[in-house]
């Protein structure tokens, strides 16, 4: 199966629950979600999605140096992201759950 597409549908969530935990750069974010199990998340779209959740006001970033290689952009999560946060694990909690019954034969 292809996974881009439900990925797509569920980065936002997977982000904003990698950083509810702690503050962390970029490439960790990735890294988090691939051993995770989401192991075709791209680079790309990771760092596409915390522009954008930056942006709606969901994140916060700070800078911080490094003595061995460029800064790191830092992402934490804010009370409006921690909103989201949970209104989409909400929603994914009940969407996972009526696409399991599906499959299963537990609805018409």
């Amino acid at each position: 199966m292809d996974t881009t597409q439900l990925l797509k549908g569920v980065l936002d969530l997977t982000v904003l629950a990698v950083v509810d935990g702690e503050d962390a750069y970029g490439y960790d974010i990735v890294r988090k979600l691939r051993e995770s199990g989401l192991t075709d998340v791209g680079d790309a779209s990771v760092y596409g999605t915390l522009r954008r959740l930056y942006s709606a006001g969901a994140l916060t970033s700070y800078v911080v140096p490094s003595e061995s290689g460029p800064h790191r952009k830092y992402y934490g999560i804010t009370p409006a992201g921690q909103g989201q946060l949970k209104r989409q694990s909400e929603d994914w909690s009940h969407f996972s759950t009526t696409v399991t019954e599906i499959l299963q034969g537990a609805r018409p």
